[in-house]
């Protein structure tokens, strides 16, 4: 077993673990000593180019969207208009000559960032033309989004997390591997495959992930029979009702202090709570530790002052392992004295208003000390 996620290696293709919820969980929220990371979900792919092709695609979507969190000093420049083109360009060719990003793919990435950000070129975020992503041939957009990758994490090294789908045939179970190990070497990311191991290609190291105890108890509990983990109903952990929005190819970490730029509910709650003067304090995507020697939580929307915290869940909350994790993170908080209130996407993109309400009286009542518990969403 892996003693840290330092252990597992870049550069190369390995297989990290069969419980692939179990996996995904002990990375949220990043530990410190894991690289910068995306996780993926293959598209059914013909050939080892096509997957290629959709990883960078994807990448390429999730640099824009962060920027300019990769590119120092951008955050001044805004709008696709006058001097913010050539301006962005500029300082992205000045931060490639004193590091080692592709000067002009980090420019054409960072023109492209500022035009769609600002609106200014009207092509929706799954639009991947060759037009977009510049001439530039798969080797450097690999190698420089692995560079961005990093730069916006403040991490030494990029990894991708990858969760097929079970019961691939032997041909698709190469597709998956030879499109991996490409992106290993030409991008130098880590490729950690998760699920149930391969049947037909051997060429792929096992190696056990570092999950924390109380995440493979929890993994341990769920797939044992009997009642579901979390001994039923939790008064702060509401069910959550299906999503109508299917699950991303792609998903990334979000930035501490930032709605998640992948997140509309996220982006859209923020918006709507910028005119609010009562939603004066808060703080985006912040990390709560109980003591030195506890797993951190990472909670969605933080009011320090009203020790208040309000999470925005997406479809992959409904997940056994996720929700059971959900309830006893939860516990925690509140045993830390943060009172929990939780909203799905749908119900933040449907009834914003209704959601604003909702988080208005429960900050009044934590500010007057009339909170009784966690309200079901």
């Amino acid at each position: 077993m892996a003693r840290s996620w330092n252990d597992l290696p870049v550069g190369r293709v390995v297989h990290v673990g069969e419980d692939a919820g179990a996996v995904a969980l002990a990375l949220e929220p990043l530990p410190d000593d894991a690289p910068a990371l995306v996780a993926y979900a293959p598209r059914p792919a013909r050939t080892p180019a096509d997957l290629v092709a959709d990883v960078l695609g994807e990448l390429e979507t999730a640099a824009v969207a962060m920027f300019p969190a990769w590119l120092p000093d951008a955050d001044g420049i805004t709008g696709a208009g006058g001097a913010a083109v050539p301006a962005v360009r500029a300082l992205a060719l000045r931060t490639a000559s004193t590091t080692r990003h592709f000067a002009h793919f980090l420019a054409h990435l960072a023109e492209r960032a500022l035009r769609e950000q600002a609106g200014a070129n009207g092509v929706t975020a799954g639009d991947r033309t060759v037009g977009r992503t510049g001439p530039f041939p798969p080797e450097v957009r690999a190698a420089g989004l692995a560079r961005v990758l990093r730069d916006g994490y403040r991490r030494p090294e990029a990894a991708i997390l990858v969760r097929p789908s079970s019961g691939l045939s032997p041909a698709a179970e190469e597709v998956l591997v030879t499109g991996c190990e490409w992106l290993a070497q030409h991008g130098r990311f880590g490729v950690w495959l998760t699920g149930p191991p391969l049947r037909a290609v051997d060429r792929v190291e096992s190696m056990t992930a570092p999950i924390p105890d109380e995440v493979a108890a929890l993994a341990r509990e769920l797939a044992s029979p009997g009642p579901a983990a979390g001994g039923g109903e939790d008064p702060g952990s509401p069910v959550r009702p299906a999503g109508r929005r299917p699950a991303p190819v792609l998903t990334y970490p979000p930035l501490a202090g930032l709605p998640h730029p992948a997140s509309e509910a996220e982006r859209r709650l923020e918006k709507a709570l910028s005119s609010c003067t009562w939603a004066a304090g808060r703080a985006w995507n912040q990390t709560h530790r109980s003591g030195p020697l506890t797993t951190p939580i990472r909670v969605d929307l933080l009011f320090r002052a009203e020790r208040c915290v309000v999470e925005i869940d997406g479809p992959e909350h409904r997940e056994a392992l996720r929700l059971a994790a959900d309830r006893q993170r939860d516990r925690r908080l509140r045993e830390d004295g943060y009172a929990v209130r939780r909203f799905t996407n749908d119900q933040v993109l449907g009834h914003v208003g209704t959601v604003l309400a909702e988080i208005e009286h429960f900050l009044h009542t934590r500010r007057n000390g009339t909170f009784e518990g966690s309200p079901h969403a």
